[in-house]
């Protein structure tokens, strides 16, 4: 498989393509200069606390106030606690590798036994802003990087579950051990089974000098303010995901195009190579082919081979999807292997509309029938077996008697591309419209109580061009009889941007008349 990344930079925003063998599987954009980005270390302050929910809001400065629940202090935040208010002006500094940690809280308290109104607090974005809702946040403090993750008031040392050699594992706590301050833990990422022994030293080595220079952060700063932020969304897809099937990264920006150079030339020198610098005159995503495809994340169907299409839903409460065999059916014997071939070439589409949409939450994807055991089961491994690559945290359930497979899945951040349209003005999204047989009717009894009731004797009609011709079609049109009977000037206004239905009733110099209920 050949993946590349593909990062078109504007003034405003930065959008990154992940394709794997030239199709697109993940679309992210970070804007420019907002922050708030999952990673990113803040000094907060407690505004809020909701005894009935466990959980407190936390001002950091963005326009909503975070959310945390008790949960999420983690089981050493009286320690974090005992540093961060070391750091007060005033105050003298405690080191995290000399201090003794305070015991872990309880995993059944109350938050407010912890955090009070007006109390300022370490805390870290979990979960981007998403729709109407503020930042999530965690109080058990990582910092992630390519080989490891450390984590501060800890003394574990954790491997990847990934990572089966026992004695790679051996090698890697031994590489942790030696290297790591005291009251510090990791835990070793799959990328670092082939790593060298100096890289992973290294890794763990910046990480440390990160977390102190956030700390250092603190005394010098005043909540809501930001202590430390994680590196561009361009680099963090690089750090998580480079290795050997990356064929090419190319990036329209001559500045980002350094940038990512450099950062490869310190993670993985031999695949500097690879970064490419985009000078076409064509716009990057539509010399790729990716504009097209990311016009398909508005879609509602999305086609399969011979016929066979999907049906995308989105609802306040789930995502649904439906599989649809099309018109194969018809030319089709064994229906069984006919919904197998279907189900298995939907369950692959699927698995990259969920990551290309970012689908989050409960998704139910409503299946062909099978009728055989063995064969519903296959699905469900495939389908497992197509998410293993999705990084977002996930659950699948085997498919139910009704032939329904439910995914959960989570999403830290806003959707990359979002629905841009909004609800239909003339029908409220229903799909329906007052008849339009009736629309005549409707008119003249506005045009007759204006001229007899409110005594207006002049009236611009502003209305569809369809209906405008309708109005003044014949040498006796109805124009002409609605001023005859009702003794007022009509002028009609043809306007294209008005739907099918749409009427304004306005005075000689173009001001809106007030109609009867």
């Amino acid at each position: 498989m050949n993946r590349e990344l593909v990062i078109n930079v504007t003034s405003s925003e930065i959008s990154i393509a992940l394709c794997e063998d030239k199709v697109l599987v993940e679309l992210s954009k970070e804007q420019c200069k907002t922050g708030f980005a999952v990673g990113d270390i803040y000094l907060g302050k407690v505004r809020k606390i909701m005894p009935g929910l466990n959980a407190a809001f936390v001002n950091i400065g963005h326009e909503r106030d975070a959310f945390i629940h008790y949960l999420d202090l983690g089981s050493q935040f009286s320690s974090l606690q005992k540093v961060v208010d070391s750091r007060q002006p005033g105050k003298r500094g405690v080191k995290v590798e000399t201090m003794k940690l305070e015991p872990n809280i309880e995993k059944s308290g109350k938050l407010s036994s912890y955090l009070q109104v007006g109390q300022t607090v370490m805390v870290q974005i979990a979960k981007e802003a998403i729709s109407t809702k503020g930042p999530r946040l965690t109080a058990d403090i990582s910092l992630a990087g390519r080989n490891v993750v450390l984590v501060p008031f800890s003394t574990k040392i954790s491997i990847s579950q990934k990572i089966r050699s026992n004695e790679t594992k051996k090698r890697l706590r031994r590489i942790a051990a030696n290297v790591l301050p005291k009251n510090f833990g990791v835990i070793v990422r799959t990328a670092a089974a082939e790593a060298h022994d100096a890289d992973i030293e290294q890794d763990i080595l910046s990480l440390v000098d990160r977390w102190y220079k956030a700390v250092g952060n603190i005394r010098k700063s005043q909540a809501p303010a930001l202590l430390m932020s994680e590196m561009n969304r361009a680099n963090t897809i690089i750090r998580d995901s480079l290795n050997s099937t990356f064929s090419q990264i190319t990036v329209d920006d001559e500045t980002m195009y350094h940038e990512i150079k450099n950062y490869i030339k310190v993670i993985d020198p031999q695949l500097e190579k690879i970064v490419k610098l985009y000078k076409g005159t064509v716009p990057i995503f539509d010399n790729f082919d990716i504009s097209k495809q990311i016009k398909s994340l508005f879609a509602k169907y999305v086609s399969l081979k011979r016929g066979a299409y999907l049906i995308i839903e989105h609802t306040e409460a789930m995502n649904v999807i439906d599989v649809n065999s099309g018109n194969r059916t018809k030319a089709e014997v064994n229906q069984e292997e006919t919904a197998m071939e279907v189900n298995l070439a939907a369950a692959k589409e699927i698995a990259r509309q969920l990551r290309l949409r970012d689908l989050g939450g409960i998704v139910i994807i409503d299946f062909i029938d099978l009728h055989k055991a063995q064969n519903r089961q296959l699905l469900f491994d495939e389908m497992n077996k197509l998410m293993a690559t999705d990084k977002a945290k996930h659950t699948i359930l085997p498919l139910t008697k009704f032939g329904l497979m439910q995914i959960t899945r989570q999403r830290v951040r806003p959707i990359a591309v979002d629905d841009v349209t909004d609800v239909c003005p003339t029908c409220n999204g229903t799909g329906r419209i007052e008849p339009t047989i009736l629309l005549d009717r409707k008119i003249e009894n506005q045009v007759q109580f204006l001229a007899e009731d409110r005594g207006v004797k002049y009236i611009t009609l502003s209305v569809s061009p369809y209906v405008a011709a309708y109005l003044n079609k014949g040498v006796f049109s109805l124009r002409l009889r609605w001023m005859l009977r009702y003794k007022v000037w009509i002028k009609i206004v043809a306007d294209q941007s008005l739907g099918m239905v749409d009427v304004r009733y306005m005075d000689r110099n173009g001001a809106a008349l007030i109609l009867s209920k």
